[in-house]
């Protein structure tokens, strides 16, 4: 069948893609590849994959094109679904013949509601979704794909059993040569990557149990599942001469560093290659590993801190100690190996007081760079069941999102309002960034590079907007 994969158009600026951990608009703008679409693109001949917002696509141009498929592929979250079912409504308005449903972590937790939320969506298909839409693609019967949910011709909706996890990852292909074929990496940029930078898994699943992370516990799964180092490096080699602008590799397993063997074994043969390249870690990899991998092209790690209090640490489930936490860290500095430090306001135990122990532990270890999010309880999550059976989420207010796509604080505890959790990422943005060494370090920056001083004053444009829109009331 002639498929189109769609990230459809939603808020100006909204990071819809799946290798986003959360669906808002950012701080800075900023795209993270639409890889989870792209994979599955890379498994159907012929097929089209569409990123919408970071190319600047509008529905009426889509529409144009909607009489070129048989179907449709569009992937979804929860923050964007209703928009996104107007768009596959009007896909098939534009083509009545058109079959058209969903991939994503919304459609993989909640099938049954999501088909009931409107007639025009045919299917979703759940969890590791890839291999469901090829077979779809090929034009099996329906009642015989796995992982399957639809609208049989009587309107009944169905549930087929569900599809054995993917073992073998070296059956994925590239989607890389997607990238290459639909995409501009340009209009990827992400704040603290070189640019431009091309990002794609080596892996899936986590081991970790983090109770907000969306991604193993609704489609990837805690089992980390890895490709073999030489299909991770024989993409690389094809991208180094598929992209030969980008400055930057990125790998966007969940935690790349989790199987030490295999991380020191693809630094080693990416050092042969010359190229510079970041990835996900937590923050107990260990310094021997650090060096192999600075010494091998390594330039940055994006480390999920999320919290400088243990109890909250513990409340999450995170597996990690404040003072392992500090000593990867020093060791990081000592190494030369930029960080870029993720925190989340607003976790389970969050209090006036943990919140200020966290703004100093940043301020004290002092990644390169970092982002501050609001803790987002998605459905399928274990964070969301708790918060609902608690009390902290009010289900008629349970938006993620506000009207521009901004995130905003959905949850809140008896000794801690939305408002109080909402404002205290703009000091701590503030706190963290307003220091005379930090303005210092970034001016360094900018001097050493006329094209950095052209990006980071973009971003800091952008940056003092988003403080000033940040004043105005959160819910």
């Amino acid at each position: 069948m002639r498929t189109l994969f769609l990230q459809a158009p939603s808020y100006d600026g909204f990071d819809g893609g799946a290798g986003s951990r959360y669906q808002a608009r950012r701080e800075i703008r900023s795209f993270w590849y639409p890889t989870w679409l792209a994979q599955t693109a890379a498994l159907v001949p012929n097929s089209k994959l569409i990123d919408s917002i970071p190319h600047g696509i509008r529905m009426p141009e889509i529409l144009r094109q909607a009489g070129e498929y048989d179907l449709a592929v569009l992937h979804t979250s929860s923050p964007s679904f209703p928009d996104d079912v107007k768009a596959l409504a009007a896909l098939k308005g534009a083509n009545p013949r058109l079959k058209a449903g969903f991939v994503g972590a919304k459609v993989a937790v909640q099938p049954d509601e999501s088909l009931k939320y409107s007639d025009a969506i045919d299917f979703v298909a759940r969890n590791e979704f890839d291999f469901t839409i090829k077979e779809l693609a090929e034009g099996r019967d329906w009642s015989e794909i796995d992982g399957l949910s639809f609208r049989d011709a009587q309107g009944q909706i169905v549930h087929n059993k569900e599809r054995a996890t993917l073992e073998n990852m070296d059956a994925l292909p590239f989607v890389t040569e997607v990238y290459r074929r639909d995409l501009a990496i340009e209009k990827y940029f992400i704040g603290y990557l070189k640019h431009p930078y091309v990002s794609f898994y080596t892996g899936r699943g986590c081991k970790s149990r983090c109770t907000f992370c969306l991604w193993p516990q609704t489609v990837g799964g805690h089992r980390y599942r890895t490709r073999s180092v030489g299909h991770v490096i024989d993409e690389i080699r094809y991208a180094v001469k598929a992209f030969p602008q980008v400055q930057e590799f990125f790998f966007d397993d969940d935690t790349f560093t989790d199987d030490v063997a295999r991380t020191e074994a693809i630094a080693k043969e990416l050092g042969k290659l010359g190229v510079t390249w970041s990835c996900n870690a937590k923050a107990n990899v260990r310094r021997e590993t650090l060096k192999v991998m600075r010494d091998n092209g390594l330039r940055l790690l994006l480390v999920g801190y999320e919290s400088g209090n243990q109890k909250i640490l513990h409340n999450i489930k995170k597996g990690m100690l404040v003072d392992v936490a500090r000593r990867f860290t020093k060791d990081c500095h000592e190494l030369g190996i930029a960080i870029h430090g993720t925190f989340i306001l607003g976790l389970p135990g969050e209090t006036k007081e943990t919140i200020e122990e966290t703004i100093r532990f940043a301020t004290e270890i002092n990644p390169h760079t970092i982002q501050v999010s609001l803790a987002a309880p998605y459905p399928g999550t274990f964070l969301y069941k708790q918060a609902v059976e608690n009390g902290w989420l009010d289900l008629k207010n349970a938006e993620l999102i506000d009207e521009r796509g901004v995130q905003i604080a959905p949850l809140h505890y008896p000794n801690l309002s939305h408002s109080e959790i909402f404002h205290s990422m703009e000091d701590f943005y503030r706190r963290f960034y307003f220091r005379a060494p930090k303005i210092a370090a970034i001016v360094g920056e900018m001097i050493k590079s006329p094209q950095m001083m052209k990006r980071r004053l973009r971003e800091g444009i952008e940056f003092f907007a988003f403080l000033r829109a940040h004043r105005e009331p959160a819910h």
